[in-house]
């Protein structure tokens, strides 16, 4: 007995200290980027050293890691001839470097999200103007090949400005990766698919075919909680986060709440969402005139949410944020004034506090870690 407590001590110890990771950033080059930048991160102290960068990469605006570590990929969110592009590369651990593979066309205009699988072999993209997604499969060396399926969406809801017609605005495999869920912001619902790893064509529709969000919700991106119980939708343009319990494909309503403070009266902007690693706290990033993240607490139980703060991101766009793997830091890339400020993360409180710690990069948009080897 006192041998297993002991193992369990050092097991946590290595996942609770180990601080040597590598942080990829994904940008958008219409300034001066030059698209991918790869950083070591030091999760004892907070603190980051620029490694390398492509020479050119049109913006690739979100990123995804292969689980070998060997490969990375990337959209980029361009229309040329009415279609993006995905992109494939080769990352050498021991350099801190990118090699490019090869890219494909996405499908459709400006991709602005992607996923990979558990096992490297399936890449999923949504393409935000063209409304659609695609499924890309990925060869034993990392090459990616064309879309053998491309799906789009066809519908709009009532702000006449945004919602005009689907986009399709993120892909998101469930846990147990049986089913893939793609937010559409233009159409106010989360499409379900279910998810066959083994078939050309490997989505169809589910038995639950979507989530219906209120109207004029514009739902963004979404994150499970890790017990799978649970799932997460932050609505962009209501600035809310809508909760709903998770069973094998099926989902029920279960609360929504603001992202910002009841006197606030601004265009909500809301973006990004994560739950911390031990599943007790949530965090969303609000653009527009609030730049912050909001702070919940998660009712364990019933999986519903209660605010507990807000903190300013020192800097205006939080797009994209990341919880370093050691769940001690955090870190938001601003877009709008190119900045990734590092924030010290209370693991008890869930709170926030700024370290003073930031990185000085051209408009950063994805944050994704890999853990050095």
């Amino acid at each position: 007995m006192r041998f297993k407590l002991l193992l369990a001590i050092l097991l946590l110890s290595t996942v609770s200290f180990a601080q040597d990771f590598y942080l990829f950033v994904g940008t958008y080059t219409s300034g001066t980027s030059k698209g991918i930048y790869v950083y070591h991160f030091n999760s004892k102290n907070g603190t980051a050293e620029w490694v390398s960068n492509t020479d050119h990469a049109e913006n690739p605006s979100f990123l995804a890691v292969a689980p070998d570590g060997r490969h990375l990929y990337a959209v980029n969110e361009v229309n040329q001839n009415g279609a993006g592009l995905v992109s494939a590369y080769t990352f050498d651990q021991a350099k801190g470097t990118l090699d490019f593979l090869n890219k494909q066309s996405s499908g459709s205009q400006d991709p602005c999200h992607i996923s990979i699988t558990k096992d490297g072999k399936w890449i999923m993209v949504a393409n935000y103007s063209g409304g659609s997604l695609a499924s890309f499969p990925v060869e034993p060396n990392g090459v990616l090949t064309s879309f053998t399926q491309h799906i789009v969406h066809d519908g709009n809801s009532i702000n006449k400005e945004r919602q005009e017609k689907a986009h399709v605005h993120s892909v998101f495999f469930s846990p147990d990766e049986k089913f893939l869920l793609t937010p559409d912001l233009g159409m106010d619902q989360v499409n379900i698919y279910q998810f066959d790893t083994y078939i050309k064509s490997p989505l169809h529709n589910a038995a639950q075919k979507f989530i219906s969000c209120e109207p004029g919700s514009g739902p963004r991106h979404l994150e499970f909680s890790p017990n799978g119980k649970f799932v997460y939708i932050i609505e962009e343009l209501s600035g809310t986060v809508s909760v709903h319990s998770y069973n094998n494909g099926t989902t029920k309503f279960i609360q929504r709440i603001a992202t910002h403070p009841a006197d606030f009266n601004g265009q909500p902007g809301s973006a990004d969402i994560h739950v911390s690693q031990d599943g007790r706290f949530l965090y969303a990033s609000n653009r527009g005139k609030e730049n912050n993240i909001a702070i919940f607490r998660i009712d364990q139980n019933k999986g519903t949410l209660s605010s507990i703060g807000y903190e300013p991101t020192k800097g205006e766009g939080p797009r994209n944020f990341s919880i370093d793997p050691t769940g001690n830091y955090l870190l938001v890339a601003n877009q709008l004034t190119s900045t990734i400020e590092i924030f010290k993360r209370d693991r008890n409180s869930g709170l926030l506090k700024n370290t003073g710690n930031s990185i000085s990069i051209p408009n950063p948009v994805c944050l994704k870690f890999l853990a050095k080897k």
